[in-house]
C-alpha cells in the first residue's frame, strides 16, 4: 500500500488510478464517464411467456386474398378475414363481402376506407336505379359504377374490387375492377396481395362447368393455401 504526503508531488511511476485520472484528457475522462453510466436493458416478460397465449410469439401474416367464380346458377364469393396494418394484421374478423344489391355483392382488398366507401355509394345508387326499373339491377350495371367511381378517382383512391352476382339476363357473372379502374369480365378472378401466392394453383385446378360444391371446395382450397403462406 502506497501512501501520498500531503502537499508534495509525487513521483511513483506506480501512482494510484484516482491520481493518474487527473492528468487525463477531457474528452477521455468523459468517455470514461459514459462508459460507466452505461447499462444493460433488462428484457421484458413477453406474453407469450404465459402458458396459453402462444398465439402473441406467432409470426406476423399478412396480406388479402380475395376471389369469386361463376359457375351455371349463379357465383361463390370467398375471402380471408384479415386486414393489415403496415406489417401488422389489425383486424383477424373483418368482412370483406359487402352486399351492394339483393343478388350482388362485391369483394374488397386495398384501403379498407376506401373500398368501404365505395360500396356504400354503390348500394346507395344501385337503390335509386332499380326503383326506377322497378325490377333489380344487373350485374353489369353494378360493376360499371365500381369502376366509374374508381377510375375517376384512381389518383386518391386505393380499391381494388371484385364485383359478382346473379341477374336474369346474364345469370351468375364475375367482373374484376383492379388499381387503376379497369372492369374485366372473368368466369374466375381473384385479388389482394395474398393472391399472388395461388395464380399457378388457379391455372392448374380451375375447369369450366363446375358444380356449386366444386367451386366451394375450390375456393376453401385456394384461400386457404394464400393465407398460409
Amino acid at each position: 500500500t502506497q501512501t501520498i504526503p500531503k502537499g508534495k508531488p509525487h513521483t511513483n511511476t506506480h501512482t494510484p488510478t484516482h491520481i493518474h485520472f487527473q492528468h487525463v484528457k477531457k474528452e477521455e475522462r468523459m468517455a470514461s464517464l459514459q462508459t460507466q453510466r452505461s447499462f444493460t436493458p433488462v428484457k421484458k416478460t413477453t406474453p407469450g411467456a404465459v402458458e396459453g397465449m402462444e398465439w402473441m410469439n406467432a409470426e406476423h401474416l399478412t396480406g388479402t386474398t380475395i376471389m369469386a367464380v361463376e359457375f351455371e346458377d349463379g357465383v361463390v364469393i370467398c375471402a380471408d378475414s384479415r386486414t393489415t396494418t403496415g406489417a401488422y394484421i389489425a383486424n383477424r374478423v373483418t368482412d370483406k363481402l359487402s352486399m351492394v344489391h339483393d343478388r350482388i355483392y362485391c369483394c374488397r382488398s386495398g384501403s379498407a376506407a376506401d373500398t368501404q366507401a365505395i360500396a356504400d355509394l354503390v348500394a346507395y345508387y344501385l337503390e335509386l336505379h332499380a326503383v326506377e326499373l322497378g325490377e333489380a339491377p344487373e350485374v353489369a350495371t353494378a360493376a360499371a359504377l365500381f369502376q366509374k367511381m374508381c377510375y375517376n378517382n384512381r389518383d386518391n383512391l386505393m380499391a381494388s374490387i371484385i364485383c359478382a352476382g346473379w341477374d336474369k339476363r346474364h345469370g351468375g357473372s364475375v367482373y374484376t375492377i383492379p388499381l387503376g379502374g379497369a372492369k374485366i369480365r372473368q368466369p374466375v378472378a381473384v385479388g389482394g396481395s395474398g393472391s399472388t401466392y395461388i395464380t399457378g394453383y388457379i391455372d392448374a385446378n380451375y375447369k369450366k362447368g363446375m358444380t356449386r360444391e366444386e367451386c366451394l371446395q375450390f375456393c376453401r382450397n385456394a384461400v386457404s393455401l394464400a393465407m398460409e403462406r
